[in-house]
């Protein structure tokens, strides 16, 4: 990893997550007002002080920051958090938010980018489809916005109405995804 003065050095092993931290962290998070998120960012802001180079942490302040309203900020503590060895499903909602928060930031390629990343790790996450398929139209790709919603409706709404056409969902949904990959 790049340091100010220029040197690389390896990634450290993160410190691990564990129980005690695992349960400071949801009473932090369970706290939380998301209309005065202060002091959300403050109790994270201080267990970050005690576990600098933790990832889930760092990703706790990053969506603190973000709930508040405070995109740019939150975009480094995730970017932190990835760098610092986030794994499991945390891994998936930081690159979940994060590609939410640069799309919101108007960088399109690069929220495209997060959302695909996530995307590879769990096809079958229900948000990450809903999140990828807004990076899609935010970018300009409403034929491959689409075509992800037609496909999350009918994987996930299991009604008889919905499963009557689900073959027709999905060939649609593949053709308008096919129409997207190919420009």
């Amino acid at each position: 990893m790049p340091r100010q003065d220029g040197w690389v050095t390896e990634p450290q092993t993160p410190e691990p997550l564990t129980p005690e931290l695992q349960e400071t962290i949801a009473d932090i998070f369970g706290r939380r007002d998301r209309e005065h998120m202060q002091p959300t960012i403050d109790a994270f802001l201080a267990l970050l002080k005690e576990h600098p180079r933790q990832p889930d942490v760092l990703y706790e302040v990053g969506g603190s920051y973000d709930t508040a309203g405070e995109e740019q900020t939150a975009l480094g503590y995730y970017e932190a958090a990835l760098a610092a060895g986030l794994s499991g499903d945390t891994l998936r909602r930081c690159l979940m938010q994060y590609g939410s928060t640069l799309r919101i930031l108007g960088r399109y390629g690069e929220s495209v980018a997060a959302l695909d990343r996530a995307l590879e790790g769990w096809p079958d996450s229900p948000s990450v489809r809903a999140f990828h398929a807004l990076a899609l139209h935010a970018a300009g790709r409403s034929d491959g916005a689409v075509g992800e919603l037609l496909a999350l409706v009918a994987d996930g709404i299991r009604t008889p109405d919905v499963l009557r056409y689900e073959a027709a969902l999905h060939g649609n949904a593949g053709f308008l995804i096919g129409l997207d990959a190919a420009r």
